[in-house]
């Protein structure tokens, strides 16, 4: 399945803060912390705590909020289906980073261990 432009006009647009309280209800429903959803979102971006609590009082779109990121070199080796799509194929630079951080979260609320989360 290739996204549509609207679909990713529509990745574009939506706030992480508008995500986030999802991210953190999924985790820790699975016995994850709040504290390891950061440890992945610091590892996929480079932003540190008090960088994603900006990102989310400013509302910060997806399109922003991967502009100031410095995704980690290893992100590549992120693969998988997530959300219908196969994420290595998605041609869209914004919608791919963004389906990493949704699959890396969904590996870490599915008990995933850290370090393949981590890709180390």
């Amino acid at each position: 399945m290739k996204p549509t432009d609207t679909h990713n006009e529509r990745i574009a647009k939506m706030t992480f803060a508008s995500v986030y309280p999802h991210y953190v209800t999924k985790v820790e429903r699975k016995g994850r912390t709040k504290e390891e959803l950061h440890q992945v979102i610091t590892w996929l971006t480079g932003f540190d705590d008090q960088k994603i609590q900006k990102l989310i009082e400013e509302k910060a779109t997806f399109e922003s909020f991967f502009a100031q990121a410095n995704l980690h070199p290893n992100a590549h080796l992120i693969t998988g289906m997530i959300c219908g799509y196969r994420i290595e194929e998605i041609e869209n630079p914004l919608t791919q980073k963004t389906r990493y951080l949704d699959k890396i979260v969904d590996e870490l609320a599915n008990g995933r261990k850290m370090e393949k989360i981590l890709r180390s």
